[in-house]
C-alpha cells in the first residue's frame, strides 16, 4: 500500500523543509565564507599550530571556498527532490529510505527526516503484520490474535490487509518446479 493522505502532507512538508534547507546555502555558493573552529587545549595550556588560545579554548577562523559547500547542497537538494517524488507517487519505502538517508547525511539537523523515515518503516511494519497502520488499529488487532492464540484457535488473516478474516489460500503445486514427495513412514 501506498502513503495515505496524513503520510503524504507530512512527507510532501519534508520534502519543502529540505528545499528550505538547501537553499540556506545558495549564498555560500558565491563567495568564499569564514569558518570557527575549535580545539581542546593540551595538558599544558598550549593549543596546536594555527589556533590561538582564547578564555581557554583553542579557536581558529578558516576561509572556506564555494566548493567546500557545494557536496552538502547537492545532497540535500538531491535527496529533497527524492522525498517529494516519492511523496508525489505514494511510495512509502522511497520517502522512508530517502529520509533516513538526508537525516544521515546532513547530522543534528536531520533529526526531523531520520523522525520521518522512521516512522514509516513503523508503520509500514504494522500495515504488513496487523493490516493496519494506525496506533489503535494495529493494537487491536493484535489484542485479537492474542486471544485467539491463547483460546487454540487458529489465526486467520494475521496478515491480510482485508477484513474478510479467511487466509489466502496457498498456490497449488507445480509438475514442473515442485520435487516430488516421498511417502511418509507410519
Amino acid at each position: 500500500m501506498g502513503l495515505d493522505k496524513t503520510e503524504r502532507a507530512i512527507s510532501l512538508i519534508a520534502g519543502a523543509i529540505a528545499m528550505v534547507l538547501a537553499l540556506g546555502f545558495v549564498p555560500r555558493l558565491f563567495k568564499n565564507t569564514l569558518i570557527a573552529d575549535t580545539a581542546k587545549p593540551s595538558a599544558n595550556n598550549t593549543c596546536a599550530t594555527g589556533f590561538h588560545l582564547v578564555k581557554g579554548v583553542c579557536g581558529r577562523t578558516l576561509l572556506a571556498h564555494p566548493s567546500y559547500w557545494l557536496p552538502q547542497f547537492l545532497a540535500i537538494l538531491v535527496i529533497g527532490a527524492f522525498i517529494i517524488f516519492f511523496a508525489f507517487r505514494r511510495s512509502r519505502p522511497g520517502v522512508a529510505v530517502a529520509g533516513l538517508m538526508l537525516g544521515f547525511a546532513i547530522g543534528v539537523i536531520g533529526l526531523p527526516f531520520l523522525m520521518l523515515g522512521g516512522w514509516l518503516v513503523i508503520r509500514a511494519l504494522r500495515l504488513q503484520k496487523y493490516g493496519d497502520a494506525t496506533f489503535a488499529g494495529s493494537t487491536k488487532r493484535a489484542r485479537e490474535i492474542a486471544q485467539a492464540k491463547k483460546a487454540g484457535r487458529p489465526v486467520s488473516g494475521a496478515n491480510v490487509t482485508s477484513g474478510a478474516g479467511h487466509a489466502p489460500a496457498p498456490p497449488s503445486s507445480s509438475k514442473r518446479y515442485t520435487p516430488k514427495q516421498r511417502p511418509r513412514r507410519r
